[in-house]
């Protein structure tokens, strides 16, 4: 049991994707579709799944291995070559007809003109930045490292509340500075500073983030600090918090 909503839907649910999705390597857009499938491949957020006719034609190279009733394909353009970056999926398939693409093998990722960072957004995630009265602090070790009467309050869909504090309200004597430290999330942005926390002796590393420049659905976090439940001790109204068990996310 958890405190938080979890995800919605069970692996191997298919729905239509109703925003345009495009994916950009090397300069050129190699796949734009109005006609993308969502396929949850596991419970907490879908794939992209393209009719192979959206594809730039050319930039797909089949390879030896077959993954079920999936090929393997290798991407290029140009210069620029993508081994095992799609999986091409024929008869017997959920999809046949349709194409997969690592994530990572593209520069970019966007849905309509917003660029989506890790993996597609899931239609049945909902993330709320809201602002909050309830008394919050954060502690390690016995040390407080934030308090706040005043804190935003974030509820993401399969995630444990984080709580951003506003840089007053956070002590930086335990914090040290992560420079090049960076994570990226589809519903939030990309970060914009992480830290460590040094207490005593010890340095805990990547307890703590920021985003500069969140997405407007989440502005009201803008420039504050949260750190990982999964990693300190919070306390909400005076009641100590039970350290929950996730995947780290911010």
């Amino acid at each position: 049991m958890t405190d938080y909503p979890a995800a919605a839907v069970q692996t191997g649910h298919v729905e239509p994707v109703p925003r345009r999705v495009r994916g950009v390597l090397a300069g050129k857009t190699i796949v734009d579709s109005t006609r993308a499938q969502y396929v949850w491949e596991w419970p907490y957020y879908p794939q992209f799944y393209f009719p192979l006719d959206d594809v730039l034609s050319g930039v797909l190279t089949p390879e030896d291995e077959i993954d079920g009733p999936a090929r393997r394909h290798s991407l290029r353009v140009g210069e620029v070559e993508k081994p095992a970056a799609a999986w091409v999926h024929g008869d017997g398939a959920v999809l046949p007809g349709h194409v997969k693409f690592a994530w990572d093998a593209l520069d970019a990722w966007f849905e309509e003109d917003e660029q989506v960072f890790v993996h597609p957004r899931n239609p049945y995630t909902r993330v709320d930045a809201l602002r909050s009265t309830r008394h919050v602090r954060v502690r390690l070790n016995g040390v407080t490292l934030a308090e706040s009467s005043s804190p935003v309050l974030l509820f993401e869909t399969g995630l444990p509340t984080r709580y951003y504090f506003n840089r007053t309200e956070v002590d930086f004597t335990h914090l040290v500075a992560e420079p090049g430290m960076a994570t990226a999330c589809p519903y939030k942005g990309e970060t914009s500073g992480y830290w460590s926390v040094r207490i005593g002796d010890v340095l805990h590393e990547h307890l703590a983030w920021t985003y500069a420049y969140p997405t407007a659905a989440v502005q009201p976090i803008a420039g504050l600090v949260a750190f990982y439940n999964e990693m300190v001790d919070i306390e909400v109204d005076g009641e100590l918090l039970p350290r929950p068990r996730t995947h780290f996310s911010q």
